[in-house]
């Protein structure tokens, strides 16, 4: 695979007014999510003087907007019009959320999934898969800069945020209630990312640390060779495939049909470097590195600047995971497995932006690259319970997975005359997934029988007693996005915007698996080799040397057989076209109304690719063909200065992931669960009301609390079911869902200054919120759920229990942050506290004799982050040490009935301690 030298990004408009000042070590501590006014298609007209009774003057306005991060979103709406606060969170014209460049340090956390887990009603589950309001990830939007992002992850279409590092995002903002210039797959809201913009100012930064963890670093973990340059988290050409496979693949040929192609094939596929697996006595720490500068210039009347950004971390993780598996309600165990996953982590990360300022206008051109790479090792021993056998079964797995986002945005931002504004955005995204040689082994040791052989774990290729398997799965997905917005000020009070939208996404996904057998006279010393010994090419072809080295006839010979025939490659496809109109209505002084209507067609596919000369039967691939009106429509009330109530109702829609289309086996390592599609699922949609009261009683202080309720018709939910000892995901779609709950949420400053001493230019900080929700399916006697392949409709009672709460969806949220910051430097002491209750993975069949559903248990984290500025030689230093996981929360999956209780996938989290500095010239 080769690296790509960064590619380009789409970013919408603006530049920053003084980025500059975000992208040094402040000097102050960051004055929350106050943004001033990053949208000028919406230009704030006055300032409230008496803004919580503050004396909020135009002079604290201005010193606002200066600390401000950009917000570059679709229709450039962020701020309303009328003579309101500069606050962003008060003054948006709906519910929002917003996490500056500050604001994210204050987390430490290294990846824009770890930050948002802080923001009120939302949870990070899985690999950066963000939940809002305990809706699932299928019911969150992400965005970057306004515009769609494709995923690299074969489940799903949402792009997972912990491939984003925070030194990349300028801000992010996570909006709750639905605005028509929004795509319309939106559930529990949208997370749209902004990248760091052009400076005013020249800079460079340069960063770099250290990282330790307790159930990691010097401890025993496990690893294969690969490849010299795997360290840097790209392949040098090792993992290619051989050229007798590459032939094989463009072939069009069957290995099932062709015992002798599939020897030569096989021959090559095993060796030392790829399929032996090595004990690393002492896991090393972890590290990272990074630098980013800027500059801008000024030619003639235009001000040009210039962003770039790179980053650099290699990490490892070792967990010890207990995975167990029941096919009956009493829960018996069927498997009983424990493993030792190692995981080293790479992610390589550059970003490059240029931008042009000239009047009012502004273009900018922004280009994103991140790999994502994990080299995964896994080595587990078990049992079986099928029989009265008392055989252990070992297995080791070793893979390579590389995710690889480019993303390129150009966006023009147009102000032909005061009243008219039009922004105008296009770009490309790419997304790439690639894991060759997948393999995996699996030992026998029988315990019983022969003396001479029944200590020892075998391999005999035969299926029963032991296993070898490879997969080479590869995904590209390409989006191409285009929009625009034009908005014009009727009067200084009333605003009309209009926007069309363009997005087409073309995914290809493959997997092709093999497994290996042994013919009836493979010799049975073979079955105690090594995986790159049992499968050299001798035995695979079936040939021996002579002691003079010439070959001669060995009985038996080891089969390659593909296990998929039926549809290891499918593409998907997704285009929508939609269009949009609103208005922004400042009523009164007091009253706003920002309502509108957006229309959405859109054709999505996935069809299965016949990849055989002679065709195979491919699984059904019906086409989704569906066009919405959605309307929605937030009143906001300002009924003192202080404080506003508002009103929000929407309809919108969430649409079913590629991959759970298609009637395509797939095996995820993280969960060990194979996954398998439902080509009959339907959209959802969904009808959404909210509540909310805001009171802010002091500049950057305030305190709201708001309820919320969802109807969702044909939820799309995942259950969980066992097949040949394997526990299967699949999908199906419920009658209907409701959820509702609350939110609460504070942020309070307390002044130290009269305690003296240590306090003297010191103030405590507490961020706290909580989320109550409660979800319910609802299922009658006569509703009929669709099952592929079945002929029929089935009982949807037989897949789904009344009243049971949507998968994703914890009850309770709690956010808490305790901390102290220095008013004249940079000095912040951070206690970062997480809870979230348990929630439902997978639904347990509700058949005859229904299975307990699968519950992750994410329990309480507290972390500690310091951040201290101190002067070497001029230049202040940014020192930053971190504290994770300090109580040793547990990650647990389990299913229960009450009785027994077995973990599906179950390991401890360790303690991470670590340490950087940064400096900026």
């Amino acid at each position: 695979m080769s690296a790509l030298v960064l590619t380009t990004a789409l970013v919408t408009p603006s530049l920053a007014y003084a980025q500059a000042d975000q992208n040094s070590a402040p000097q102050q501590p960051p004055s929350g999510p106050e943004l001033g006014n990053p949208a000028p298609a919406q230009p704030v007209d006055g300032v409230d003087q008496g803004d919580a009774g503050q004396g909020n003057t135009a002079t604290a306005d201005a010193a606002e907007e200066a600390a401000a991060p950009e917000i570059s979103a679709p229709g450039g709406d962020i701020i309303v019009t009328g003579r309101r606060s500069r606050n962003v969170v008060k003054a948006s014209n709906q519910v929002i959320s917003v996490l500056s460049a500050e604001e994210i340090a204050r987390t430490g956390e290294g990846d824009i999934a770890g930050a948002l887990g802080r923001v009120t009603g939302l949870s990070v589950v899985g690999n950066g898969l963000v939940y809002v309001r305990g809706l699932g990830d299928r019911y969150s939007l992400a965005l970057l800069n306004g515009s769609p992002l494709p995923s690299p992850e074969p489940l799903r279409r949402v792009v997972p945020l912990d491939i984003f590092p925070t030194g990349v995002i300028a801000s992010s903002l996570v909006q709750k209630s639905y605005s028509v210039n929004y795509p319309g797959e939106f559930g529990g809201g949208v997370i749209n990312l902004t990248t760091k913009a052009v400076p005013k100012e020249s800079f460079l930064s340069i960063g770099g640390g250290g990282s330790v963890d307790t159930e990691t670093t010097g401890d025993i973990g496990y690893s294969y060779y690969g490849s010299k340059s795997d360290w840097t988290g790209f392949d040098n050409g090792e993992r290619d495939l051989s050229p007798e496979l590459k032939d094989y693949f463009a072939s069009g040929s069957q290995v099932n049909n062709d015992v002798a192609l599939g020897r030569r094939v096989g021959a090559t596929l095993v060796n030392a470097r790829n399929a032996v697996v090595q004990r690393v006595r002492d896991l090393p720490p972890g590290y990272s590195v990074n630098i980013t500068g800027g500059t801008s210039f000024e030619v003639g009347d235009a001000t040009l600047g210039v962003i770039a950004a790179a980053g650099f971390s290699n990490k490892w993780r070792n967990r010890e995971v207990v995975q167990q598996t029941s096919n009956s309600s009493d829960l018996a165990l069927n498997t009983d497995f424990t493993r030792v996953n190692t995981d080293n982590h790479i992610i390589a990360n550059g970003l490059i932006g240029l931008g042009a300022e000239f009047g009012d206008n502004k273009i900018r051109w922004t280009n994103l690259y991140i790999r994502d790479t994990v080299k995964q090792t896994r080595l587990g021993i078990g049992r079986r319970f099928v029989s009265s056998v008392t055989a252990d079964y070992l297995q080791q797995d070793t893979a390579w997975y590389e995710r690889q986002l480019i993303n390129s945005q150009v966006v023009a931002e147009l102000r032909p005359t005061p009243e008219l504004s039009v922004d105008v955005r296009g770009g490309y995204a790419n997304s790439q997934r690639e894991a060759p040689n997948e393999f995996g082994f699996e030992y026998v040791r029988t315990n019983v029988g022969d003396p001479q052989t029944r200590d020892l774990f075998i391999n005999n290729l035969n299926g029963n007693s032991g296993t070898a398997n490879v997969a080479f799965s590869d995904l590209n997905e390409d989006l191409w996005s285009g929009g625009i917005d034009v908005s014009y000020k009727v009067t200084p009070d009333l605003s009309l915007t209009v926007g069309g939208v363009y997005s087409d996404t073309k995914r290809v996904s493959s997997r092709r698996a093999f497994t290996f057998r042994a013919s009836s006279s493979f010799p049975a010393g073979a079955a105690v080799l090594r995986p790159d010994l049992l499968l050299q090419p001798d035995l695979v072809l079936g040939v021996n040397t002579d002691s003079s080295g010439r070959p001669t006839p060995l009985v038996g010979g080891i089969d390659l057989i593909e296990t998929d025939t039926g549809s290891p490659k499918f593409e998907g496809k997704l285009r929508n076209y939609a269009g949009y109109g609103k208005i922004n209505w400042q009523a009164t002084d007091a009253l706003s109304i920002d309502a509108g209507v957006r229309f959405e067609k859109a054709r999505q596919s996935v069809e299965a690719v016949q990849v055989f000369s002679t065709p195979t039967a491919l699984p059904d691939s019906p086409t989704l063909r569906k066009e919405y009106w959605l309307p929605a429509a937030t009143i906001t009330y300002q009924v003192q200065p202080d404080l506003q109530v508002r009103l929000s109702a929407s309809k919108t829609i969430a649409r079913p992931q590629f991959r759970e289309l298609i009637y395509q086996p797939f095996f995820d390592p993280d969960s060990n669960r194979q996954y398998l599609g439902n080509p009959l699922l339907t959209d959802s949609q969904l009808y959404n009301a909210e509540a909310r009261v805001e009171w802010y009683f002091a500049p950057d202080q305030r305190l709201s609390l708001s309820g919320f309720y969802k109807k969702i018709k044909n939820p799309i939910e995942s259950y969980v079911f066992t097949l040949s000892d394997d526990l299967i995901t699949s999908y199906a779609n419920a009658p209907e869902a409701q959820l509702y709950g609350a939110e609460v949420e504070l942020q309070k400053y307390f002044d130290l200054g009269a305690s003296g001493g240590w306090f003297a230019d010191r103030r405590a900080v507490v961020v706290a919120n909580y989320t109550y929700s409660n979800s319910k399916l609802k299922v009658g006697a006569d509703d009929q759920v669709a099952i592929y392949p079945q002929a029929a409709a089935t009982s949807a009672t037989d897949f789904f229990r009344d009243g049971a709460p949507l998968t994703g969806q914890s009850d309770h949220l709690v956010n808490l942050q305790l901390g102290l910051e220095n008013t004249e430097r940079l000095s912040q002491q951070t206690i970062l506290l997480n809870f979230a209750s348990n929630r439902v993975v997978s639904r347990g069949l509700n058949g005859t004799e229904p299975l307990p559903d699968v519950i992750e248990k994410p329990g309480i984290t507290l972390d500690v982050v310091l951040r201290e500025g101190i002067q070497v030689r001029g230049k202040e230093v940014e020192l930053k040490f971190e504290a994770r996981n300090l109580l040793r929360t547990r990650h647990q999956e389990y299913q229960d009935n009450g009785t027994n209780r077995i973990q599906i996938n179950s390991y401890d989290v360790g303690r991470v301690f670590s340490l950087s500095a940064g400096i900026t010239f």
